[in-house]
């Protein structure tokens, strides 16, 4: 069975915003209603496809939606949220200086990262009520390894907060109690820490059950070497690795200078077919395929990639 959520990861400029594209293409073209996503922070997907885009997903194609999230404007829209709760519950004088601190954190990596992981969750809750499948063009690949690996790290954390909510909740009803009072009104804060605790348990479940990560790389021998780098991360992880696309591959009866790059190529490629065994090998086309036209010869190439 095909894995509803797809990761397309590597190495910057190997060629997996080309191709995330094509697979989301070829998959609408089969009749189903396909998002690709960009989380890369140097968006081009908008370029491939040949559209302009934005965070919210918007249709390119018949059956086909794309959006380019921005970890960044996340991260703001989500702050500027907080300042709001907070408004509700921190006194009128102590206001500013909460905003101004929560302000300075928008650019803290581990906010932006939080920040994309809620929009991940997002879009993953929408497969399959909205769309079919989720193709996702990652950020190279250590951001990508993180991203899928971040509900591990951050469930546990919220699990402790929710812990150290629920003992002052106890310890206030304790004394609350002790003086003849009640304390049993609504906790805002630790509902949303259930709320968030179960999304994460949600989306770690759906990224091991319903995730493919499929690795590109071209045929070079420094590339190989930060491609096993994220094998054995993934095998670490427990995601495993459902293929690994060869991009750019000279044809075998190419002369003169090709001829020699291809024989270079060949030692990769070896390498490359004895580790993983199931690769998709792209050949070397002119130019860069955009748009519908150009990236539908592109997805006839993709073979067995799901």
């Amino acid at each position: 069975m095909t894995a509803p959520l797809r990761f397309l990861g590597g190495k910057g400029g190997v060629g997996k915003t080309t191709l995330a594209a094509a697979l989301a293409l070829r998959d609408a073209g089969r009749g189903l209603r396909t998002l690709v996503v960009s989380t890369d922070p140097a968006h081009s997907l908008g370029d491939v496809l040949d559209r302009p885009l934005g965070d919210e997903p918007r249709a390119v194609a018949p059956g086909l939606w794309a959006a380019e999230v921005s970890g960044e404007a996340q991260a703001a829209r989500r702050v500027a949220q907080i300042v709001d709760d907070a408004a509700e519950s921190v006194p009128r004088e102590v206001l500013p200086a909460v905003r101004a601190h929560l302000e300075r954190a928008v650019a803290s990596p581990g906010t932006v990262e939080a920040a994309l992981l809620d929009r991940l969750a997002d879009l993953v809750e929408q497969v399959p009520s909205t769309f079919d499948r989720l193709v996702v063009d990652s950020a190279p690949t250590g951001h990508m390894l993180r991203l899928l690996t971040l509900p591990d790290l951050v469930t546990p954390w919220i699990e402790g907060l929710a812990r150290s909510r629920e003992r002052a909740r106890d310890a206030d009803r304790m004394f609350a109690g002790m003086l003849g009072h009640r304390a049993d009104d609504p906790d805002p804060l630790l509902e949303r820490l259930h709320a968030r605790r179960d999304r994460m348990r949600t989306l770690r479940t759906r990224l091991r059950a319903d995730a493919a990560v499929h690795l590109v790389l071209v045929p070079e021998r420094l590339v190989w070497a930060e491609t096993q780098r994220a094998i054995e991360a993934l095998d670490e992880a427990g995601i495993p690795l459902a293929t690994a696309v060869v991009n750019r591959v000279v044809p075998g009866d190419e002369t003169g200078l090709l001829a020699v790059t291809r024989a270079a190529q060949d030692e990769v490629l070896g390498a490359v077919r004895a580790r993983v065994g199931n690769a998709v090998e792209i050949p070397l086309l002119a130019g860069g395929p955009t748009g519908a036209a150009g990236l539908t010869g592109v997805a006839a190439l993709l073979g067995d990639l799901g």
